[in-house]
């Protein structure tokens, strides 16, 4: 929805809720006028693009009990006129533009259970009124830049006992006491903590080392992540203070060495480690080996240099490895090729993509039964696909993109054909040397997304093959596949949402009145055979939003229709050139295709 919010709302004066949230509204004040509807007790306006500032009226609305005004373009200061909220329970006002110092007068909103303030312009020191909310339950803090400041060794904190979650994200001056630690640690409720981007060092580290924080029990979750911590102490901090710890995050740091060997013993409540965008190699890695009840381990973008197996089999020494559900090792340096990790027998989610793995995959590697996503593209892999990997029957994404894989592509899904076709809903082989013609898909019968684009496919497509039945995405352009796609090809695919076929030698022929049982948003074709008339299925196609039927050997006149479908469909993208289209150009303005427009190279007449 778009437009304006009508006064007509005013005639509803016992309206009690009111949500129009994620609607379109760009730029547009809130309506004064909502400030009238006094019964209200449920107002969300969020994702809707509004502008200018909060407008004052809205603190007539003494009985809202929920207010949520985050995700708009929101400027200026907050109206004082919402201490008015006396019953107010949740109020978010996050990710917008408002500025200045933070209202004292929100810590008047004794009801409140959930405060988020967060990424705006604030600045200045966090009022200490906001101590005043007892009832609190989630505080969400911070900008980007950070301009807030924590005052008085942050003590108004400690009448906040029922807080669980809190979040102090950039606040600039963390690094220059520890006394407000003292204070969060007493919470006796506090299950989640926030840190990030507030500057914390391994000084802080050293500076706290005879000061003891000894943490509710309740705390599960401590995020540290874009700080400037180096030394792995940072582990042994962490362990002294809190040791029922489900969740750490600590990346994009600068964490380098091995911590030490006592650390997954007592962190034995840890389910998550988050540890991407720092320095470590693999040999920092041998004491995350004893973290028995691990699910999660990421380490995406470090400095791991070491061969493959070597990094797995150092992993597998300790009870980690029974544990581990998702391991992430993508963007690092890692070198080898696959092998055997069906030593991870609770495995679900690996990720080795962006790395220097080469070589053939072994025909004996196994995967785990419970294998769900693997993700190996961007590396150096050549061959094909064992067979092994088609008896992984709870695969369900297969990413080996951007390799140079060279097998037979009817072999490569003979491989796959086991119990994995049951399961396998995402098949990324894009970017490859697969040579061969389309195989039949049509057992592949949860198949949703197909990536084949960039290969060395060639031949004609076999006339009695069908795409699966679930297909949302046909990706095959730029390789040298021919022959003649027909209704029967398309017989099934009533999910298809993105078509791509363009760059090869493929003619689409379709009966005269064929109605395709499928509505397209993205339709590429370019430098297919489409013509000589113009394709009459396009007009049953209601949703497309991207369209390239370049070079498509088209000599007709353009029908009304298609023109007429433009602003109709809000059209981003249109590609026509390239043919021999004929007539007049209508009067073309931005309500036709918002991004580009390509028409050169037809035989159209008149003026634009």
């Amino acid at each position: 929805m778009s437009g304006e919010i009508h006064k007509s709302l005013m005639e509803l004066p016992q309206l009690q809720y009111l949500n129009l949230s994620s609607n379109y509204f760009p730029d547009t004040p809130i309506p004064e006028f909502l400030g009238s509807l006094r019964n209200l007790k449920y107002l969300d306006l969020s994702f809707c693009g509004f502008g200018g500032r909060i407008p004052s009226q809205l603190g007539y609305l003494s009985h809202l009990e929920y207010l949520n005004l985050a995700y708009n373009s929101l400027n200026g200061s907050i109206p004082y006129q919402l201490e008015n909220f006396s019953q107010l329970q949740h109020l978010d006002l996050s990710v917008n533009l408002l500025e200045g110092n933070i209202a004292p007068q929100l810590g008047n909103l004794s009801q409140l259970l959930y405060l988020d303030l967060s990424w705006n312009g604030f600045e200045g020191n966090i009022p200490s009124q906001l101590g005043n909310l007892s009832q609190l339950h989630q505080l969400y803090l911070g900008n980007y830049p950070a301009n807030l400041k924590i005052s008085d060794g942050g003590q108004w904190l400690s009448n906040l006992i029922s807080l669980t979650h809190l979040s102090l994200e950039s606040v600039s001056n963390l690094n220059t006491s520890h006394n407000w630690l003292q204070v969060i640690a007493k919470l006796p409720k506090l299950r989640e903590l926030s840190l990030v981007h507030c500057s914390l060092s391994d000084h802080f580290i050293l500076s706290s080392k005879h000061s003891k924080f000894n943490f509710s029990t309740s705390l599960s979750v401590l995020h540290l992540r874009y700080n400037t911590f180096t030394s792995p102490m940072v582990f042994q901090w962490v362990s002294n203070i809190t040791s029922n710890l489900v969740e750490l995050d600590l990346r994009d740091n600068q964490l380098e060495g091995y911590t030490s060997s006592d650390f997954g013993i007592v962190m034995n409540s840890l389910r998550h480690l988050h540890l991407s965008s720092n320095y470590l190699k693999a040999r920092d890695l041998k004491y995350f080996t004893n973290i028995c009840h691990l699910h999660s381990l990421n380490l995406h973008s470090n400095n791991l240099t070491e061969d493959l197996p070597s990094i797995l089999g150092n992993l597998s020494s300790g009870c980690v490895r029974h544990s581990l559900q998702e391991l992430g090792l993508s963007s690092n340096h890692i070198t080898g090729t696959f092998p055997d990790i069906s030593i991870f027998p609770s495995l679900k989610t690996l990720f080795l993509d962006e790395n220097q793995l080469s070589g053939t995959i072994p025909e004996g590697v196994k995967l785990p039964s419970t294998l769900e996503e693997l993700t190996i593209s961007s590396n150096s892999l050549e061959g094909g696909i064992p067979k092994s990997f088609g008896h992984a029957c709870s695969l369900f994404s297969l990413d080996m993109s951007s390799n140079n894989l060279c097998d037979e592509l009817p072999i490569i899904i003979s491989h796959l054909s086991g119990c994995a076709r049951y399961s396998l809903q995402q098949l990324y082989l894009d970017g490859n040397q697969i040579n061969g013609t389309l195989p039949d898909f049509s057992t592949f019968t949860s198949l949703k997304i197909l990536y084949l684009d960039n290969n060395k496919l060639n031949g004609a497509i076999r006339k009695d093959i069908q795409f699966p039945l679930k297909l949302e995405g046909l990706y095959i352009s730029s390789n040298s596949l021919k022959g003649v796609l027909t209704d029967y090809h398309f017989a099934n695919t009533s999910k298809l949402e993105y078509l791509d076929l363009s760059d090869n030698s493929l003619s689409l022929t379709f009966t005269q009145n064929w109605v395709p049982p499928f509505q397209l948003l993205s339709i590429h074709l370019r430098s297919c055979k489409l013509g000589p008339t113009f394709p009459m299925w396009l007009q049953t196609q209601n949703k497309f939003v991207h369209i390239d039927i370049s070079n498509v050997t088209i000599s007709d006149i353009i029908p009304e229709w298609f023109w007429a479908k433009l602003p109709l469909q809000k059209v981003m993208t249109m590609d026509i050139s390239n043919n021999n289209l004929q007539g007049t150009i209508p009067n073309v303005s931005s309500t036709y295709v918002s991004t580009s427009m390509h028409l050169g190279s037809n035989g159209f007449e008149g003026s634009i």
